[in-house]
Protein backbone atom coordinates (compact mmCIF):
# COMPACT_ATOMS: atom_id res chain seq x y z
CA UNK A 1 0.00 0.00 0.00
CA UNK A 2 1.21 3.57 -1.11
CA UNK A 3 2.14 5.90 1.52
CA UNK A 4 0.14 8.80 0.87
CA UNK A 5 0.91 12.86 1.49
CA UNK A 6 0.25 13.58 4.85
CA UNK A 7 -1.52 17.15 4.81
CA UNK A 8 -0.94 18.43 7.93
CA UNK A 9 2.63 17.16 7.93
CA UNK A 10 3.41 18.93 4.29
CA UNK A 11 1.54 22.31 5.88
CA UNK A 12 3.60 21.98 9.53
CA UNK A 13 7.08 21.27 6.72
CA UNK A 14 6.27 24.62 4.58
CA UNK A 15 5.78 27.02 7.71
CA UNK A 16 9.06 25.14 9.19
CA UNK A 17 11.02 26.16 5.82
CA UNK A 18 9.38 29.68 5.64
CA UNK A 19 11.79 30.66 8.76
CA UNK A 20 14.99 29.42 7.49
CA UNK A 21 16.31 32.39 5.59
CA UNK A 22 17.70 31.86 2.22
CA UNK A 23 19.73 33.88 -0.65
CA UNK A 24 17.47 34.76 -3.57
CA UNK A 25 18.72 33.25 -6.71
CA UNK A 26 17.85 33.93 -10.32
CA UNK A 27 18.96 30.33 -12.63
CA UNK A 28 19.39 31.11 -15.98
CA UNK A 29 20.22 28.96 -19.40
CA UNK A 30 20.15 29.40 -23.12
CA UNK A 31 21.02 26.68 -25.68
CA UNK A 32 19.43 24.54 -27.98
CA UNK A 33 16.58 24.69 -26.03
CA UNK A 34 16.44 28.48 -25.62
CA UNK A 35 16.84 30.96 -22.93
CA UNK A 36 14.68 30.77 -19.97
CA UNK A 37 15.05 31.59 -15.95
CA UNK A 38 13.29 31.15 -12.76
CA UNK A 39 13.81 32.90 -9.55
CA UNK A 40 14.31 29.99 -6.49
CA UNK A 41 15.61 29.86 -2.86
CA UNK A 42 16.78 26.03 -2.72
CA UNK A 43 20.70 26.45 -4.06
CA UNK A 44 23.56 25.42 -1.86
CA UNK A 45 27.05 24.02 -1.93
CA UNK A 46 27.92 20.59 -2.37
CA UNK A 47 31.81 20.25 -2.34
CA UNK A 48 34.89 22.58 -2.89
CA UNK A 49 37.06 19.19 -2.83
CA UNK A 50 35.79 17.69 -5.89
CA UNK A 51 37.50 18.38 -9.53
CA UNK A 52 36.02 21.58 -9.53
CA UNK A 53 34.04 22.79 -6.96
CA UNK A 54 29.80 21.53 -7.22
CA UNK A 55 26.72 22.50 -6.43
CA UNK A 56 23.32 21.87 -6.62
CA UNK A 57 19.95 23.94 -7.34
CA UNK A 58 16.49 23.21 -6.94
CA UNK A 59 13.90 24.17 -9.51
CA UNK A 60 9.93 23.05 -9.96
CA UNK A 61 9.02 21.01 -12.52
CA UNK A 62 6.25 23.04 -14.22
CA UNK A 63 8.89 25.83 -14.44
CA UNK A 64 9.65 25.88 -18.43
CA UNK A 65 13.38 26.71 -17.56
CA UNK A 66 13.45 23.18 -15.81
CA UNK A 67 13.45 21.22 -18.92
CA UNK A 68 15.50 23.69 -20.82
CA UNK A 69 18.27 23.57 -18.45
CA UNK A 70 18.57 19.74 -19.22
CA UNK A 71 18.24 20.12 -22.63
CA UNK A 72 21.37 23.13 -22.52
CA UNK A 73 23.39 21.41 -19.95
CA UNK A 74 24.59 24.80 -18.85
CA UNK A 75 23.13 27.27 -16.23
CA UNK A 76 23.98 29.90 -14.31
CA UNK A 77 23.11 30.71 -10.92
CA UNK A 78 22.78 34.49 -10.08
CA UNK A 79 22.87 35.36 -6.45
CA UNK A 80 20.69 38.39 -6.10
CA UNK A 81 22.18 42.14 -3.87
CA UNK A 82 19.70 43.42 -1.22
CA UNK A 83 18.55 46.27 -4.00
CA UNK A 84 17.71 43.40 -6.84
CA UNK A 85 14.27 41.74 -5.54
CA UNK A 86 12.18 43.50 -8.53
CA UNK A 87 14.63 40.89 -10.58
CA UNK A 88 13.80 38.52 -8.29
CA UNK A 89 10.03 39.82 -8.82
CA UNK A 90 9.73 39.27 -12.83
CA UNK A 91 11.50 36.17 -12.94
CA UNK A 92 8.85 34.57 -10.17
CA UNK A 93 6.35 36.03 -12.75
CA UNK A 94 4.76 38.89 -10.53
CA UNK A 95 4.94 40.92 -13.77
CA UNK A 96 3.46 38.61 -16.53
CA UNK A 97 1.11 40.43 -17.17
CA UNK A 98 3.57 43.85 -18.14
CA UNK A 99 6.76 42.38 -19.00
CA UNK A 100 6.67 40.27 -22.24
CA UNK A 101 10.25 38.93 -21.95
CA UNK A 102 11.70 38.60 -18.01
CA UNK A 103 15.20 39.22 -19.24
CA UNK A 104 14.32 42.66 -20.06
CA UNK A 105 14.21 43.71 -16.31
CA UNK A 106 17.98 43.98 -16.18
CA UNK A 107 21.58 43.62 -17.90
CA UNK A 108 23.20 40.61 -19.15
CA UNK A 109 26.63 39.30 -20.38
CA UNK A 110 27.05 35.62 -21.55
CA UNK A 111 28.87 33.86 -19.11
CA UNK A 112 31.52 31.10 -20.68
CA UNK A 113 29.19 28.15 -20.85
CA UNK A 114 27.33 30.30 -22.91
CA UNK A 115 24.17 30.53 -20.26
CA UNK A 116 23.37 34.35 -19.60
CA UNK A 117 24.44 35.82 -16.25
CA UNK A 118 23.18 39.37 -15.10
CA UNK A 119 25.72 42.15 -15.10
CA UNK A 120 26.08 42.77 -11.75
CA UNK A 121 24.70 39.85 -9.56
CA UNK A 122 26.09 39.98 -5.84
CA UNK A 123 27.40 36.36 -7.22
CA UNK A 124 27.52 34.41 -9.85
CA UNK A 125 28.21 30.86 -10.43
CA UNK A 126 28.76 29.69 -14.30
CA UNK A 127 27.88 25.91 -14.28
CA UNK A 128 27.62 23.14 -16.49
CA UNK A 129 24.96 20.35 -15.63
CA UNK A 130 26.39 16.63 -14.31
CA UNK A 131 22.67 14.81 -13.27
CA UNK A 132 19.40 15.30 -12.77
CA UNK A 133 16.62 13.70 -10.57
CA UNK A 134 13.21 14.88 -10.14
CA UNK A 135 11.74 14.48 -6.39
CA UNK A 136 8.58 14.99 -6.02
CA UNK A 137 7.52 18.22 -7.54
CA UNK A 138 11.24 19.37 -7.81
CA UNK A 139 14.45 18.65 -10.38
CA UNK A 140 17.47 18.61 -8.26
CA UNK A 141 20.37 19.97 -11.06
CA UNK A 142 24.19 18.76 -9.44
CA UNK A 143 26.17 21.28 -11.32
CA UNK A 144 29.80 21.31 -11.91
CA UNK A 145 31.09 25.28 -11.10
CA UNK A 146 33.02 26.42 -14.15
CA UNK A 147 33.26 30.10 -13.60
CA UNK A 148 32.70 32.26 -10.64
CA UNK A 149 32.25 35.88 -11.02
CA UNK A 150 32.55 38.08 -7.67
CA UNK A 151 30.88 41.67 -6.76
CA UNK A 152 33.38 43.93 -4.70
CA UNK A 153 30.34 45.14 -3.17
CA UNK A 154 26.58 44.68 -1.65
CA UNK A 155 25.18 42.69 0.61
CA UNK A 156 22.92 39.20 -0.81
CA UNK A 157 18.98 39.37 -0.99
CA UNK A 158 17.51 37.52 1.94
CA UNK A 159 14.05 35.44 1.71
CA UNK A 160 12.55 34.50 5.18
CA UNK A 161 8.93 34.95 6.71
CA UNK A 162 7.56 34.99 3.24
CA UNK A 163 9.12 37.99 2.46
CA UNK A 164 12.36 39.75 1.76
CA UNK A 165 14.84 41.18 3.64
CA UNK A 166 18.64 41.44 3.85
CA UNK A 167 21.28 40.77 6.32
CA UNK A 168 22.58 42.68 9.21
CA UNK A 169 25.91 42.27 11.10
CA UNK A 170 25.66 41.87 14.74
CA UNK A 171 27.88 43.44 16.82
CA UNK A 172 30.16 42.13 19.24
CA UNK A 173 30.17 41.82 22.74
CA UNK A 174 32.63 44.64 23.09
CA UNK A 175 30.75 47.19 20.96
CA UNK A 176 27.51 46.69 22.57
CA UNK A 177 29.40 47.42 25.98
CA UNK A 178 30.32 50.39 24.72
CA UNK A 179 27.25 51.46 23.01
CA UNK A 180 25.58 50.59 26.85
CA UNK A 181 28.48 52.82 28.19
CA UNK A 182 27.42 56.10 26.43
CA UNK A 183 31.06 55.64 24.76
CA UNK A 184 28.16 55.34 21.14
CA UNK A 185 25.40 56.60 19.93
CA UNK A 186 24.02 55.49 17.07
CA UNK A 187 20.38 55.51 15.65
CA UNK A 188 19.52 53.66 12.55
CA UNK A 189 16.55 55.16 10.66
CA UNK A 190 14.84 53.79 7.89
CA UNK A 191 13.21 56.51 5.19
CA UNK A 192 11.23 56.12 1.86
CA UNK A 193 13.84 56.83 -1.11
CA UNK A 194 12.03 59.41 -2.69
CA UNK A 195 11.27 62.36 0.15
CA UNK A 196 14.28 60.73 1.98
CA UNK A 197 17.03 63.44 0.54
CA UNK A 198 14.54 66.07 0.83
CA UNK A 199 14.28 65.43 4.67
CA UNK A 200 16.69 63.47 6.06
CA UNK A 201 19.94 65.57 6.01
CA UNK A 202 18.55 68.59 7.50
CA UNK A 203 16.95 66.56 9.91
CA UNK A 204 20.36 64.52 11.02
CA UNK A 205 22.24 67.58 10.96
CA UNK A 206 19.79 69.14 14.00
CA UNK A 207 20.87 65.51 15.90
CA UNK A 208 24.22 66.78 16.63
CA UNK A 209 26.22 64.46 18.02
CA UNK A 210 24.45 61.43 17.24
CA UNK A 211 25.24 59.13 14.55
CA UNK A 212 22.72 58.26 12.39
CA UNK A 213 22.51 55.13 10.03
CA UNK A 214 20.25 55.25 7.12
CA UNK A 215 18.45 52.29 5.45
CA UNK A 216 17.11 53.86 2.25
CA UNK A 217 14.30 51.81 0.17
CA UNK A 218 10.74 51.42 -0.99
CA UNK A 219 8.16 50.62 1.66
CA UNK A 220 8.94 46.79 1.57
CA UNK A 221 12.17 47.66 2.73
CA UNK A 222 11.51 49.51 5.14
CA UNK A 223 8.80 47.56 6.77
CA UNK A 224 11.07 44.48 6.76
CA UNK A 225 13.54 46.11 8.92
CA UNK A 226 11.39 47.46 11.17
CA UNK A 227 9.96 44.11 11.85
CA UNK A 228 13.70 42.65 12.11
CA UNK A 229 14.50 45.26 14.44
CA UNK A 230 17.01 46.44 11.85
CA UNK A 231 16.15 50.09 12.21
CA UNK A 232 14.33 51.38 14.85
CA UNK A 233 12.26 53.69 13.29
CA UNK A 234 11.30 54.55 9.43
CA UNK A 235 9.78 57.43 7.70
CA UNK A 236 7.64 56.55 5.05
CA UNK A 237 3.72 56.63 3.84
CA UNK A 238 0.85 54.96 5.90
CA UNK A 239 -0.27 52.08 4.13
CA UNK A 240 -0.24 48.54 5.14
CA UNK A 241 1.26 49.27 8.36
CA UNK A 242 -0.70 47.09 11.00
CA UNK A 243 -1.47 47.23 14.82
CA UNK A 244 2.38 45.84 14.76
CA UNK A 245 3.26 49.30 14.19
CA UNK A 246 2.52 52.75 16.17
CA UNK A 247 2.40 55.73 14.04
CA UNK A 248 3.50 59.33 14.31
CA UNK A 249 1.46 61.25 11.64
CA UNK A 250 3.12 63.89 10.25
CA UNK A 251 1.45 65.28 7.17
CA UNK A 252 0.33 64.72 3.71
CA UNK A 253 1.99 64.92 0.23
CA UNK A 254 -0.39 66.13 -2.57
CA UNK A 255 0.09 64.65 -5.89
CA UNK A 256 0.64 66.86 -9.01
CA UNK A 257 1.84 66.80 -12.46
CA UNK A 258 5.24 66.88 -13.93
CA UNK A 259 5.59 68.01 -17.60
CA UNK A 260 8.20 68.97 -20.08
CA UNK A 261 8.61 72.43 -20.10
CA UNK A 262 7.26 72.90 -23.56
CA UNK A 263 4.81 69.93 -22.88
CA UNK A 264 1.11 71.44 -24.50
CA UNK A 265 -0.69 71.03 -20.72
CA UNK A 266 1.44 73.78 -19.19
CA UNK A 267 -0.74 76.31 -20.44
CA UNK A 268 -3.33 75.20 -18.06
CA UNK A 269 -3.03 76.43 -14.48
CA UNK A 270 -3.57 72.71 -13.69
CA UNK A 271 -4.47 69.88 -15.04
CA UNK A 272 -7.46 66.95 -14.64
CA UNK A 273 -7.08 63.72 -14.59
CA UNK A 274 -9.24 63.60 -17.74
CA UNK A 275 -6.38 65.62 -19.84
CA UNK A 276 -3.95 62.89 -19.39
CA UNK A 277 -6.23 60.14 -21.06
CA UNK A 278 -4.11 60.19 -24.39
CA UNK A 279 -0.90 61.10 -23.07
CA UNK A 280 1.52 58.57 -22.19
CA UNK A 281 3.02 58.91 -18.45
CA UNK A 282 6.22 57.94 -16.88
CA UNK A 283 5.29 55.87 -13.36
CA UNK A 284 7.93 55.55 -10.56
CA UNK A 285 7.81 52.11 -10.17
CA UNK A 286 8.07 51.55 -6.65
CA UNK A 287 5.53 50.62 -4.34
CA UNK A 288 3.39 51.64 -2.91
CA UNK A 289 3.82 54.82 -4.93
CA UNK A 290 2.86 53.00 -8.13
CA UNK A 291 -0.53 51.88 -7.33
CA UNK A 292 -1.25 55.17 -5.64
CA UNK A 293 -0.57 57.26 -8.81
CA UNK A 294 -2.34 54.97 -11.35
CA UNK A 295 -5.11 54.64 -8.83
CA UNK A 296 -6.00 58.43 -8.94
CA UNK A 297 -6.42 58.20 -12.59
CA UNK A 298 -8.39 54.83 -12.42
CA UNK A 299 -10.70 56.63 -9.47
CA UNK A 300 -11.61 59.08 -12.59
CA UNK A 301 -12.50 56.13 -14.68
CA UNK A 302 -9.06 56.80 -17.07
CA UNK A 303 -6.49 53.55 -18.01
CA UNK A 304 -2.90 55.06 -17.84
CA UNK A 305 -0.81 54.69 -20.91
CA UNK A 306 2.41 53.83 -19.50
CA UNK A 307 5.06 54.19 -21.71
CA UNK A 308 8.03 53.62 -19.46
CA UNK A 309 8.68 52.92 -15.66
CA UNK A 310 11.60 53.50 -12.97
CA UNK A 311 12.19 52.94 -9.50
CA UNK A 312 14.32 56.31 -9.83
CA UNK A 313 12.76 59.39 -8.84
CA UNK A 314 15.42 61.50 -10.64
CA UNK A 315 15.04 59.00 -13.40
CA UNK A 316 11.65 59.58 -14.23
CA UNK A 317 12.33 63.81 -13.97
CA UNK A 318 14.64 63.23 -16.06
CA UNK A 319 12.28 61.55 -18.75
CA UNK A 320 9.85 63.85 -18.39
CA UNK A 321 11.86 66.67 -18.79
CA UNK A 322 13.11 65.05 -22.19
CA UNK A 323 9.52 65.07 -23.58
CA UNK A 324 8.73 61.28 -23.07
CA UNK A 325 5.53 61.90 -21.19
CA UNK A 326 4.35 63.37 -18.24
CA UNK A 327 4.50 61.34 -14.23
CA UNK A 328 2.05 62.26 -10.88
CA UNK A 329 4.61 62.37 -8.07
CA UNK A 330 4.30 64.17 -4.36
CA UNK A 331 7.03 64.69 -3.64
CA UNK A 332 7.81 68.29 -5.07
CA UNK A 333 11.71 68.97 -4.78
CA UNK A 334 12.96 72.99 -4.83
CA UNK A 335 14.79 72.66 -7.75
CA UNK A 336 12.61 72.72 -11.46
CA UNK A 337 15.16 71.39 -13.50
CA UNK A 338 16.20 67.55 -14.61
CA UNK A 339 20.08 66.28 -13.39
CA UNK A 340 20.87 67.09 -16.75
CA UNK A 341 19.67 70.47 -16.73
CA UNK A 342 16.62 70.82 -18.59
CA UNK A 343 13.46 72.67 -17.16
CA UNK A 344 10.48 71.19 -15.64
CA UNK A 345 6.86 72.28 -15.00
CA UNK A 346 4.40 71.66 -12.22
CA UNK A 347 0.88 71.90 -12.33
CA UNK A 348 -1.76 70.84 -9.25
CA UNK A 349 -3.96 67.76 -10.47
CA UNK A 350 -7.24 68.56 -9.82
CA UNK A 351 -9.69 66.48 -7.82
CA UNK A 352 -10.19 64.80 -4.24
CA UNK A 353 -7.30 61.89 -4.22
CA UNK A 354 -6.61 59.56 -1.69
CA UNK A 355 -4.51 60.14 1.39
CA UNK A 356 -0.83 60.36 0.96
CA UNK A 357 0.58 60.43 4.36
CA UNK A 358 3.90 60.12 5.75
CA UNK A 359 4.26 58.74 8.64
CA UNK A 360 7.56 58.19 11.34
CA UNK A 361 7.00 54.49 12.20
CA UNK A 362 8.08 51.79 14.98
CA UNK A 363 7.26 48.65 16.26
CA UNK A 364 4.17 48.57 18.92
CA UNK A 365 6.19 46.78 21.85
CA UNK A 366 9.52 48.79 21.46
CA UNK A 367 10.31 51.20 23.71
CA UNK A 368 12.12 54.01 21.88
CA UNK A 369 15.64 54.94 22.57
CA UNK A 370 16.28 58.54 23.77
CA UNK A 371 17.69 59.17 20.32
CA UNK A 372 14.76 58.50 18.88
CA UNK A 373 12.48 60.27 20.73
CA UNK A 374 14.65 62.98 19.89
CA UNK A 375 14.13 62.53 16.35
CA UNK A 376 10.78 62.11 16.51
CA UNK A 377 10.38 65.44 18.02
CA UNK A 378 12.65 67.29 15.39
CA UNK A 379 10.16 65.67 12.63
CA UNK A 380 7.23 66.45 14.16
CA UNK A 381 8.39 70.17 15.14
CA UNK A 382 9.82 69.82 11.13
CA UNK A 383 6.02 69.26 9.65
CA UNK A 384 3.95 71.44 12.10
CA UNK A 385 5.95 74.75 9.94
CA UNK A 386 4.59 73.13 7.08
Amino acid sequence: MGVGIDPKVREKFLGGMSQAACTVNVVSTDGPAGRAGVTVSAMASVSADTELPTMLVCVHHLSPAAAKIVENGVLCVNVLRDDQSYISDVFAGRFRDEIGDKFECTEWVTASTGAPRIADPLVAFDCKLLSSEKVGTHHIFLCEVRDIHLSRHGSPLIYANRSYGSSNRIEGASSLRAALAGETARLVIGCFHTFGPYLMPSLIREMGGIGVKLIEGDHRRLRESLLAGESELALLYDFDLGEEFEKLSLGELTPYVLLAADHPLCHQSEVAPEDLAAEPMILLDAPPSRDYFTGILEDAGIKPLIAYRSISFEMVRGMVAHGLGYSILATKPASDMSYDGLNLVTRPLTGRHRENRIVLAHRAERELSPAARHFADLCARRFAKQ
